[in-house]
């Protein structure tokens, strides 16, 4: 499936371009996570609750995950250029209003649009970087690219916290603004659209081609999906009418659609790339990846908070070495693809991914920061074997004339199973806990001869310790012990998802031998 026709570079320097179009992507991605920890200071400000606050979130990435998979329709009718701009602009433009906005409302509406045009900035960053760059340099180019995906989400925690607590946190969408402005002039400066984009583009637009119905299906599956991972945990997942009723849309939205885009005549993306073993292998690849990626990027702050006690910026500083790991790990692994065969460091990286999970079982109810950051370093060091090549490995035998499609389907199956590895990771840690105090509490009754010894002993350190009389005493030890009940349950909830996780990647790991064997360069096997 390779393209023979003849290459096209841009005017402008290539590693310019990567870095213009990878800042408003790096923007994009890094307001996914930067807003969760300011949410209680928004419901305070907004007189809202906590869960009406959680629709800030939920309200932008269910504009982002239905506009993913049709960016490159939208790029086709405008030019990918036109469309990144206009995307840009827009992007800033509402982050502005967020962080004017002077009622819930009006906050929910601008994050909605936020993420509607923040939609459209992942996928064609990745098309662009396609086109600007040969085969043999995209490793390189997508090392680049990986600081938005990969960095991106772990830093959003660490900032928010930080701009929270020293500033407001309205000042966690304003940042986007001098960001948006310095983006937007480096893309009119830098970006050209290829000759055949420009081709298609000047074609007219007949409108009784457009695939309205396709477009309606994705937005109800991936819409719907989107409100139910989101809302899930919130609403106790199946036991809501609410729930049910978003699943059933999405399983019948998203179903409806690939049977529209598979036999329409203009779908309004086009599933043939996925006929590309590589490029198929790639999709589920990256979907396992950011799985774990996004699950444990919220479930290990949420330790260090609900667990330990940490400040937000605090957790948020438990991820930080990781993410510096990972920025200086890549270009080392660029830099290593042309001599090892790429579906090799995949398949390591699964490797290590796993032995860092079962490392991190180590957990304790007193771990303390150095233990974590450790554990969480560990996980990186893995991460940075998967991104870079995976991406290089997916894109390898696409078609040129493919690309814009394959980058929206691509940036699609990563959001969204990043999107569930957040929701199940967070009910596994639920559904553990709930099960491990239920297995822990026949040690925690009158009748355990350990439980009356350690009640008497710590009643006995209170009366010692405060003067309390007996009955005041053993009121207070019951709680502490009641305290270590659950601090135990939790973290051994933890040990247990860590576990799960680390047989999901040690699962993945083989699958790596599927794709063609080849180095960074595109050469073909034997090597």
């Amino acid at each position: 499936m390779s393209d023979t026709r003849p290459a096209w570079r841009p005017a402008g320097n290539p590693w310019l371009i990567a870095i213009a179009v990878t800042l408003a992507a790096f923007m994009e991605v890094l307001d996914t996570t930067i807003v969760n920890v300011a949410l209680p200071h928004i419901a305070g400000t907004m007189s809202a609750s906590y869960d009406e606050a959680t629709w800030v979130l939920t309200s932008y990435l269910v504009a982002n995950g239905i506009v993913l998979p049709i960016s490159a329709f939208f790029g086709r009718v405008l030019g990918r250029k036109r469309y990144f701009l206009l995307c840009i602009v827009a992007f800033t433009v509402c982050s502005f209003l967020c962080g004017v906005a002077t009622s819930l409302g009006q906050l929910v509406i601008f994050r909605l649009l936020q993420g509607f045009f923040g939609g459209g900035l992942q996928p064609n960053q990745q098309s662009i970087i396609l086109d600007t760059f040969a085969p043999s340099q995209r490793g390189r180019a997508f090392s680049i690219s990986a600081v938005a995906i990969v960095v991106a989400p772990i830093l959003g925690p660490t900032l928010g916290g930080w701009i929270t607590d020293h500033f407001s946190w309205r000042w966690v969408f304003l940042l986007n603004v001098p960001v948006g402005v310095l983006t937007t002039f480096a893309v009119m400066q830098l970006v050209e659209d290829p000759p055949w984009i420009v081709r298609e583009t000047k074609r007219r637009m007949n409108w009784r081609d457009v695939d309205f119905p396709g477009i309606a299906l994705i937005a109800i599956g991936l819409g719907c999906l989107q409100v139910m991972l989101d809302r899930g945990e919130d609403d106790d997942w199946f036991s809501s009418p609410f729930i049910v009723t978003f699943a059933v849309l999405a399983v019948l939205g998203m179903v409806g659609a690939v049977f529209r885009l598979l036999y329409a005549k203009h779908p309004v993306v086009d599933l043939r790339c996925l006929r590309d073993r590589n490029f198929a292998l790639g999709c589920v690849m990256i979907g396992a990846f950011a799985t774990v990626l996004y699950g444990s990027a919220v479930i290990v702050p949420q330790l260090a908070q609900q667990q330990l006690g940490y400040t937000a910026t605090l957790a948020g500083l438990v991820l930080s070495p990781g993410a510096l790991l990972v920025t200086m790990e890549i270009p080392i692994i660029s830099k290593l693809m042309p001599y090892v065969q790429t579906r090799l460091i995949i398949m390591t990286g699964f490797v290590l991914l796993s032995v860092a999970l079962i490392y991190a079982r180590i957990l304790t109810p007193d771990v303390d920061y150095t233990t974590l950051v450790k554990l969480r370093s560990a996980q990186s060091i893995a991460i940075g074997f998967l991104f870079v090549p995976v991406t290089t490995l997916a894109y390898l035998t696409v078609p040129r004339a493919l690309n814009n499609d394959a980058s929206a389907l691509f940036t699609m199956f990563r959001n969204v199973a990043g999107s569930i590895g957040i929701s199940v990771s967070t009910a596994l840690i639920r559904e553990r806990s709930q099960a491990w105090m239920a297995h822990l509490s026949g040690h925690m009754s009158p009748f355990s001869q350990n439980y009356q010894d350690t009640l008497a002993r710590n009643a006995q350190t209170v009366m010692d310790s405060t003067g309390a009389p007996l009955a005041q005493a053993l009121q207070t030890a019951t709680g502490h012990l009641y305290e270590t009940f659950v601090s135990q349950a939790t973290i051994l909830a933890y040990i247990d998802v860590f576990g799960i996780l680390a047989v999901y990647c040690a699962l993945f790991a083989p699958l790596a031998l599927f794709f063609s064997p080849v180095k960074a360069s595109g050469g073909a096997g034997g090597h």
